[in-house]
């Protein structure tokens, strides 16, 4: 004996942001929708970008002040740079106490020594032919005083001072 039975009747659709409830009255198998990766993708990006924000921000940078007044704190005597290493006319990037310095001589035996933060925006500034130069927006620094050549930096670089003795650079 057969039993009748009803005729299937569609799902009511179901109005929502969700293109497959709409079409299929209920969440379906057929996978994620464009709109649902998109979304997703657009929050794991800011989700992202909210750490890198928060990592950055956790990290202060020293004033170039305060990088100059550390890297001189290190201690008289101690040696920045061989004096050979510098050119003359140039400039050479060293490191003391963990802080980027540089060194300069203008003329042969003025030497002098500046901190690498930059006054604009404190990136590291670096030796660029008769010049200091910012790599970020482009400020020029004098090698005699570090005076701003060009660029937004509002104000020289800090001096540290160092002398030469014998044949290496050392902090005064």
């Amino acid at each position: 004996m057969t039993v009748p039975t009803a005729p299937a009747s569609p799902a009511p659709a179901v109005a929502g942001p969700d293109p497959a409830v709409a079409r299929h009255g209920a969440a379906c198998a057929c996978g994620p929708t464009r709109r649902q990766v998109l979304r997703g993708t657009g929050a794991v990006a800011g989700a992202l970008a909210g750490a890198g924000v928060l990592a950055a921000c956790a990290e202060r940078r020293l004033t170039p002040q305060e990088a100059a007044a550390s890297a001189s704190a290190v201690g008289p005597g101690t040696v920045v740079v061989a004096l050979a290493d510098v050119p003359v006319g140039g400039a050479v990037a060293a490191t003391v106490g963990g802080h980027d310095v540089l060194v300069t001589q203008p003329a042969a035996g003025e030497v002098h020594a500046f901190t690498a933060v930059c006054t604009h925006a404190g990136c590291t500034v670096a030796p660029d032919g008769g010049e200091l130069v910012c790599p970020c927006h482009q400020s020029r620094y004098a090698l005699a005083d570090a005076a701003v050549l060009g660029g937004p930096a509002p104000e020289p670089l800090p001096a540290i001072e160092v002398v030469v003795s014998g044949e290496d650079v050392v902090l005064a």
